[in-house]
Order: C-alpha cells, then sequence, then structure tokens
C-alpha cells in the first residue's frame, strides 16, 4: 500500500514538473514572439514634415600666399534642439552639432586646423581621401583637449561626395553619435558634366543618422535586445533636422546620401514608385546616370541621386526595408524589416528649369585586375578580421607603393558588416563570382558585405609610402570597429619592411 501511494505520489510530481515545463516553455515562446513583434522600427505615417531642412554651411577657407586653402574646424561641444522635447548634449565641428560642408578642387592643396575643444581626446578621419597615413585622422593621429592638429595635402582624385567624422580606436561609435560628422566636397573642373550644382539649391546634401531620445530630448544609445549591430535609433534626423522638408525650386535636385549612421542601412526610394537616376557612388561619379527605384546604403557608403519633380509636386524620400541577406532573426533584429520617411519634397508651383542629364558622366580608369601582383583575403567574422582583433602595435598587411592588388572580403559570420579600407577607391570586381550591379560598378571606398557572401575588389596603391605610418581596413559598423573588427595596413617602397619601432602610437 505505501509503495502504491509513493508511486502515486511521484506520478504526480512528475505531471506538474511537466506541467510547469510547459509552461516555462510557452512562456519563452510568447516572450520571444513579443521581442519579435517589437523589434521592429518605423516612422511612415507619424510625421507632417513641419521642419524645413537645415542645409550645413560651406566652411570658408583662408588662401594663403602660395594658395593653400586653410579649413578651421573646432570640436566643440554644446546642447542641441533636435527634438521638442528638450536639448541633446551634443558635439559639432564649428557649432554644437554637425560640421560645415568642405569644399576643394582637384588640385588643390589643403590645410585643415582641427582644434580639439572638448574634454576628450578624439581624432579626425577624411573618409575617402587619397592622402598620406600621417594626414589620415585614423586612430594614430590623436587630438588632445586644447591641441591643434594641422594635416595637409594635395587633392589628387575624381569629383566626389566625402566625409569627415572621428575615429579614436575604442571610441567612434559614441563620438560619431554625438554628432562630430561633416561632407567634404571634390570638384574636379576638367570633368564637370550637366549635373545640378548650386549648393544648397538644387544639390543637396542630406547626412543621414538614426537616434534615440529619452523623455528629456537627450541622446540615448541604448541597443536593442538582441541587435548584432549595436544601436538602432527609432528616430531620423537628416543635416540635424528632425520632421524635415526640402523646397523644390528646380525641374531635378541633385540628392548627395551620407549614411553616417552607427549601423543602420537604408534602402532608398519613393513610396509613389516613381524612378530616379544614380550619379555617383562614394568616390566618385557613375559612368553614366542608372535610372532605378531603390539604392541600398551602408553605414559609410554615399549616393549621388538625382530626382525629377513636376510643379506643386509632393513626395517623400522612404528608407524601404534593407536586404540585409541575414537570417530571419537577423533580420528582424538587425533592422532588415524596418521601414523610415526620411525628407518630404515639395516642388514650388513654378520650377526653374534643369539641364537634362549627360549620356556620359566620367570616365572611370580602372584598375586592371590582370595587374594585381597579390590577392589578399580578409575574413570577416564576430569583431575580428582573419580571426584577430585590432592592435595598435601590429601591421597586418604591407602593401607596395604603386602596384595593384585585389581585395578578397568575405563575411563567415551572421551579421551585416561594411567594409572600408583607408587610402584607396576601388573597384568591385565581383560579388560571389557575379558582375557586380550598375550602383556598384563605380568608384567605392566602402562597400556592403552580407553574411556568407565572398566580394573581391581592385584597387592600385599609388603615393604615399611610408612604412612608420599605417592605415586602417575595418567594418563600418561602428561597434564592430569598437570591438575590434579592424586592422592596419603600411604602404612601402619595393623591397622595405614596415617599422613598427618608429610607428606613432607603437606604445599603445
Amino acid at each position: 500500500m505505501n509503495t502504491r501511494l509513493a508511486n502515486l505520489r511521484w506520478k504526480r510530481i512528475i505531471a506538474a514538473g511537466a506541467g510547469v515545463a510547459v509552461l516555462l516553455a510557452a512562456l519563452v515562446v510568447a516572450a520571444g514572439a513579443w521581442f519579435y513583434s517589437q523589434a521592429r522600427q518605423s516612422n511612415v505615417g507619424d510625421l507632417d514634415f513641419a521642419n524645413e531642412l537645415a542645409i550645413p554651411p560651406l566652411a570658408e577657407p583662408a588662401i594663403e600666399a602660395d594658395g593653400t586653402r586653410v579649413f578651421d574646424l573646432r570640436f566643440t561641444a554644446g546642447q542641441s534642439h533636435l527634438v521638442e522635447d528638450g536639448p541633446s548634449d551634443t558635439w559639432g565641428l564649428n557649432g554644437t552639432y554637425l560640421g560645415p560642408t568642405v569644399r576643394a578642387e582637384r588640385g588643390d592643396t589643403v590645410r585643415m586646423d582641427v582644434t580639439n575643444g572638448v574634454d576628450e581626446t578624439t581624432t579626425l578621419h577624411w573618409h575617402g581621401m587619397h592622402l598620406p597615413a600621417r594626414m589620415d585622422g585614423g586612430p594614430h593621429q590623436m587630438v588632445a583637449p586644447g591641441d591643434t592638429w594641422s594635416p595637409t595635402w594635395t587633392v589628387d582624385q575624381p569629383a566626389a561626395t566625402l566625409w569627415y567624422h572621428p575615429h579614436l580606436d575604442g571610441e567612434t561609435a559614441e563620438h560619431v553619435y554625438r554628432g562630430a560628422a561633416g561632407m567634404f566636397l571634390i570638384d574636379d573642373p576638367d570633368e564637370a558634366p550637366d549635373l545640378p550644382d548650386t549648393y544648397g539649391l538644387d544639390d543637396i546634401p542630406l547626412i543621414i543618422q538614426d537616434k534615440s531620445f529619452d523623455g528629456d530630448g537627450d541622446l540615448s544609445m541604448r541597443s536593442p535586445l538582441g541587435s548584432g549591430v549595436g544601436f538602432l535609433g527609432d528616430t531620423i534626423v537628416v543635416n540635424g533636422t528632425t520632421n524635415p522638408h526640402l523646397p523644390v525650386t528646380t525641374e531635378l535636385v541633385r540628392l548627395r546620401v551620407l549614411n553616417a549612421s552607427n549601423a543602420r542601412i537604408y534602402n532608398l526610394g519613393f513610396p509613389d514608385g516613381r524612378s530616379f537616376w544614380q550619379v555617383g557612388s562614394d568616390a566618385g561619379l557613375l559612368e553614366r546616370p542608372h535610372e532605378t527605384d531603390r539604392v541600398q546604403v551602408s553605414p559609410g557608403e554615399r549616393a549621388e541621386i538625382v530626382v525629377a519633380l513636376a510643379p506643386g509636386d509632393e513626395t517623400v524620400l522612404r528608407s524601404f526595408p534593407p536586404d540585409l541577406g541575414t537570417s530571419f532573426f537577423g533580420e528582424r533584429f538587425d533592422g532588415g524589416d524596418d521601414s523610415f520617411d526620411i525628407v518630404q519634397l515639395r516642388a514650388a508651383a513654378e520650377l526653374a528649369p534643369s539641364p537634362g542629364l549627360a549620356d556620359e558622366l566620367a570616365t572611370v580608369d580602372a584598375p586592371d585586375p590582370d595587374e594585381a601582383v597579390t590577392t589578399r583575403e580578409f575574413t570577416l567574422s564576430g569583431s575580428r578580421i582573419n580571426g584577430e582583433k585590432m592592435d595598435m602595435a601590429r601591421v597586418d598587411e604591407v602593401v607596395t607603393v604603386d602596384t595593384t592588388e585585389i581585395w578578397e572580403v568575405t563575411n563567415r559570420g551572421d551579421q551585416p558588416h561594411s567594409f572600408h579600407p583607408h587610402l584607396v577607391h576601388f573597384r568591385v570586381l565581383d560579388i560571389d563570382g557575379e558582375a557586380p550591379p550598375p550602383p556598384l560598378a563605380g568608384w567605392k571606398d566602402t562597400v556592403y558585405v552580407p553574411p556568407g557572401t565572398t566580394i573581391r575588389i581592385v584597387a592600385r596603391f599609388d603615393d604615399h609610402a611610408d612604412p612608420t605610418a599605417p592605415y586602417m581596413f575595418h567594418c563600418h559598423v561602428l561597434r564592430h570597429e569598437d570591438r575590434g573588427m579592424m586592422g592596419q595596413f603600411v604602404v612601402v617602397e619595393r623591397g622595405d619592411e614596415a617599422d613598427l619601432a618608429a610607428m606613432p602610437g607603437h606604445d599603445h
């Protein structure tokens, strides 16, 4: 009898335990479903576009006797009214948020007097610029509080939409998020096709960032639960303007799109389905206009597009869910299901005529892959490149000056990565063996590498040999970069080696 009672008691315990397990499993599934449903973000239908889009001012250089154009840029900490809830603590250059647009012509010698007016060490990197490593503004060119750093170089590359931003090792994400960034436009007087080119009128910079704010209006940098890329904001800020509209007074308007976000990828188009022309990518104009209805930009990438409007027309530049190429859950938690209205375009009742787009925009003198002296392999996984985390005192690659190389970049992980080598602009040879689509066929300096994908790029490493000063290559998803997904290369004369002992920052 006692045995039967004991068995009965055990059966009840087992049944109760099974019930608890089923309940816990149901709770886990319910919690997962709730988090999955909450991970999607969108502002579509929520905006009235009440604020006119701010246009960053053009920086006015001083001209020295030898013709050098000198630009003053000062890091400034302050408060900016980005949202109605209250002021945000921000950084800017020559102001409290973002910086002026720097503009120079090919052949100009420039000097950038960069003064650190904040209470933290930082740097200022010229993203996409072909220049000596000591002038690059990477992690080795640190500027202490109160100091001024004055890099100088001669601009020698095609017309392009470049940008500048901090690049301190381990702190880039936070410094950029605070607002310290701006555009750097290069003009080439020898290659100037008929494109809208009046800055602020029909040639418009769009610095797109995603932010989050607490109840008092201050910036929040909390990463969403489950995100593999770090911060993804729920509010879009364009040129420092939330809820923006752009008055349009010409038949064509050129939008210079810069993805200055930490991690978010944008897939831009118009909800009315209209097509537009992409005329430029990161490092220069395309050979000819490419008519399309979507252009996708990952962090650090740029795209120049030209949009046609009719008198009285209104439309919205929208980011549709991007194609990340990740897993089912990765798409949701890394922003792949998100959609955002970026800026409304409002055409006047009468529009000034615009010249038609030229059939040919630029001659792209691409490096010949058959002349490549080597192929280097770069494997992206987790927070490492080729299994290594960033080390300021280690040189990962040594490149011989005036040679062409192929770099084979493979994403072996399950997270989105955006690959950016300093110094060079490159051509995409192929993506998993297939020819690149037209938007990726021009000059690039940053390229999105989806999970499980191999992209081969070709570049020529002209000029600026220095065995003691490294350039970076890294993921431009800034949390990945800060966590170590970055390496260093030096450019040397034939037969030379990297001089690690003489390298700036060797004692870090």
